[in-house]
């Protein structure tokens, strides 16, 4: 049913009132149900309106109750694009980590009263803040060869809810694939791996999908890492269940474990990063090639420090079961570092070395260099459809003022934008290529003449070497003609300089 307004509400009210109250009991009857039908408001409050009439005034919009005004919302959109757009929730926990390190290297300058509003500010707040801006800002696998019977037997099988709460240096590996639209030929893929207790992530390009090389990278991922490796948990692809890992494990003392076949759940905390990280940064391009995986190398370089140390995720709590629905329960949003320093099981020269790794970080310069790594690893991806682009990295104050207005640009991680679409050429012969000027003179004469008309002049001239079927494709040549006919009437022709002549002595 149709609601009226309030203010035709208010003035129904007014007439009707009077008339109610001095109507009997069948006359108020039906009043009533007339009113409660057009307004479409319940009996009972209907009732009351006419018993009361109409409020003496309404409330009008109270700006004294906004705790958080315009230069608050500017800042907040700075702190939400210095961490990468990323969640109210997320972003909550990391505005204290986020204000502290950009004051400290000159990029922030706060008054005491918007710091403290913005480090009040809910998840809630900060989403609702967010909304418009978010607005704007706002695109079958093959299958592979299985390992032997003997050798999947010989690594025992971990599944999700095997894994209780296990210390720091047990991770879950991928690999994702960067193939683009056709898995055919050779590509780069992304070694992903996430700690199952704190979320720290490394990521490291292979150049192809080989056991030897995928062991070197390991060896380069695992002094990167700020703890030792001692579990190294994967799926059932081949490039991970052979005799070369296994054994590189049993050497290096790392305890290797598989999920169940087909069961993705089992490796939540790493497919969660695989699309949270790998995916969002670096895309779904086709990358190939020593240069391609050296620009993803050195993207990764940066990717690492700015996702560990200055990204807060979500960790399960745990979760019950009521009936058909499970309930969930999160740990609070905080980064992995963070995650490292509180755990009691972190040694204390892992401890320092992170604290001073973080007090030497600068987010804002993290995430500029990470906006040049991604252009160009686009240039390099794009560069075999599209000339390559020749863009100028801006100096840091440049980036830091931009990120006021980025998201007025809409999406910003040059990764995420489409390829330009190529034009589409002619792909077959052109049937006319010998008649055309011959076409066009005829058609300049007499621009009036259909299609039809000069087909037919064309059968008279030359018979037998020009059939009615080519009448679709003269009726296109047409079109553009008179497009241009149109657009010479309109602007008048396109007029060409001549060239200047030099002058005799």
């Amino acid at each position: 049913m149709r609601r009226i307004s309030m203010a035709t509400r208010d003035e129904l009210v007014k007439v009707v009132a009077e008339r109610y109250a001095r109507g009997d009991r069948a006359e108020k009857t039906r009043i009533l149900d007339e009113f409660a039908a057009v307004s479409g408001l319940h009996r009972k409050h209907a009732m009351r309106l006419l018993r009361s009439g109409p409020p003496a005034h309404r409330s009008g919009p109270r700006p004294d109750r906004r705790l958080y005004d315009d230069a608050v919302r500017e800042a907040l959109i700075v702190l939400w694009e210095a961490s990468d757009r990323i969640c109210g929730k997320r972003l909550k926990m990391l505005i204290p980590i986020l204000v502290e390190a950009m004051e400290r290297h000159g990029h922030l300058h706060l008054t005491a009263e918007i710091r403290t509003r913005l480090l009040a500010m809910s998840a809630a707040t900060i989403d609702r803040a967010l909304r418009e801006v978010r607005d704007i800002a706002g695109g079958p696998r093959r299958r592979r060869s299985t390992a032997s019977t003997a050798l999947r037997r010989s690594i025992p099988i971990r599944t999700f809810s095997d894994w209780q709460d296990p210390p720091p240096g047990f991770v879950e590996a991928d690999l994702v694939a960067h193939s683009g639209p056709t898995a055919r030929g050779s590509f780069i893929q992304t070694l992903c791996l996430t700690d199952i207790a704190s979320g720290w992530t490394e990521c490291a390009p292979l150049l192809v999908r080989e056991q030897k090389l995928l062991s070197e990278v390991l060896t380069e991922l695992r002094r990167l890492l700020p703890f030792q490796l001692l579990g190294f948990d994967t799926d059932n692809d081949s490039v991970f269940l052979n005799e070369t890992i296994r054994d590189y494990c049993q050497e290096a003392g790392i305890e290797f474990t598989r999920c169940r076949p087909y069961r993705k759940n089992d490796q939540a905390f790493v497919e969660q990063k695989n699309g949270a990280v790998v995916r969002r940064i670096v895309g779904y391009r086709r990358l190939e090639g020593l240069k391609a995986a050296a620009a993803l190398a050195q993207l990764y370089a940066t990717v690492r420090l700015f996702v560990n140390f200055f990204q807060p995720s979500f960790k399960l709590a745990g979760k019950e079961r009521d009936g058909a629905r499970m309930r969930k329960r999160y740990h609070p949003a905080a980064t992995p570092c963070q995650r490292l320093l509180a755990d009691p099981r972190t040694p204390e020269p892992v401890r320092a070395r992170l604290a001073q790794t973080q007090a030497r970080l600068d987010p804002v310069k993290l995430l500029q260099e990470m906006r040049s790594a991604q252009q160009r690893l686009v240039e390099i991806a794009d560069e075999s459809c599209t000339p390559a682009l020749v863009v100028n990295d801006p100096a840091l104050d440049q980036f830091l003022s931009g990120l006021r207005t980025a998201w007025k640009e809409g999406e910003v991680r040059p990764t995420a934008r489409a390829k330009p679409m190529q034009k589409r050429g002619r792909r077959r012969p052109d049937p006319l290529v010998k008649v055309t000027g011959q076409l066009r003179a005829w058609f300049d004469e007499e621009p009036w003449r259909t299609s039809r008309e000069l087909l037919v002049r064309l059968q008279a001239e030359q018979p037998g070497q020009y059939p009615d079927p080519l009448l679709r494709t003269l009726q296109r040549r047409l079109k553009i003609w008179r497009k241009e006919k149109a657009h010479a009437m309109v602007f008048g022709p396109i007029h060409v300089e001549p060239a200047i002549e030099p002058i005799a002595h």
